[in-house]
């Protein structure tokens, strides 16, 4: 009996331990390079971050000390170990400012520079990684060799702690003038929310333009193509890149256009939440 006993509060501690807060809100993360972070964070993106601000890291960062399937505060890099600032940054930063205080944010970020959306389709990836670039493959390898699966797994992790509240991508760029992308995302998000036991449709997705025409951007056409995408995915919300600076690669914006870009996507959260 007093072993029986033993089990029973044994897990019951651990279901306290393990216990899911309701005001911990988290986002899931995806894209190519501009979701990646491009541009260098400096000094003012690394100070006074607000502990209530977290990071689940996807990739184990030694030098960083800070292993894959933890969470710390969200002080960049966000992504993998050597990337730079992403429109997460002040997505979170942006939240955290406006949300109650017994809230916090918690982002999950996997993106690889320079992909296709094919990457994150389960029925297309290996046949894209087969084919692509001996640096794109380095970068994919460092999620094991499947993006998808790895946003995945973290995003199991951390349903155990907190609520899944929305998505954010920033793709397109190595799509520009693809009709379909549109349908490509809406794969993706479907399976997303099914592999993670949600309710179809039940996301909010906010998708980004690339650097806008006024900044030359080498993209810019992609941007009726995203523009689109309420379309198909009825959740889907799209966030302006305009006056977002951008650099001379025409492809990529400066930090200052990231924090701006960041900013835009907390301020529709924030409606979407009802703040």
């Amino acid at each position: 009996m007093k072993k029986f006993l033993g089990i029973i509060m044994g897990l019951f501690v651990q279901a306290q331990v393990h216990a899911v807060n309701p005001d911990f809100y988290i986002f899931l993360c995806f894209g190519q390079s501009n979701m990646e972070g491009n541009a260098r964070f400096e000094t003012q993106d690394t100070v006074n971050v607000n502990p209530r601000f977290k990071v689940l890291q996807a990739v184990d960062c030694p030098d960083l000390h800070r292993v894959k399937g933890e969470w710390y505060t969200a002080v960049p890099p966000l992504v993998r170990c050597n990337t730079g600032l992403t429109p997460a940054d002040y997505f979170g930063r942006t939240l955290v400012d406006k949300l109650p205080e017994n809230v916090t944010v918690g982002v999950i970020n996997v993106a690889v520079g320079g992909c296709k959306i094919e990457l994150f389709d389960t029925d297309t990836y290996e046949a894209y990684v087969a084919e692509s670039p001996d640096w794109l493959k380095n970068m994919v390898n460092e999620y094991d060799g499947n993006p998808y699966a790895r946003l995945v797994e973290m995003a199991r992790i951390a349903q155990r702690d907190g609520i899944i509240k929305g998505i954010l991508l920033h793709q397109g760029e190595s799509n520009t003038g693809d009709q379909k992308w549109p349908v490509k995302v809406r794969k993706i998000y479907d399976r997303l929310l099914s592999d993670l036991g949600l309710e179809p449709n039940s996301l909010p997705l906010l998708a980004g333009e690339m650097v806008g025409e006024a900044e030359h951007g080498a993209c810019s056409s992609m941007i009726k193509i995203v523009r689109t995408l309420p379309e198909v995915i009825p959740q889907a919300r799209i966030i302006s890149s305009d006056g977002c600076e951008g650099i001379e690669d025409h492809l990529h914006f400066s930090a200052k256009g990231y924090r701006e870009l960041g900013r835009r996507y907390g301020e529709e959260m924030l409606k979407i939440l009802g703040y």
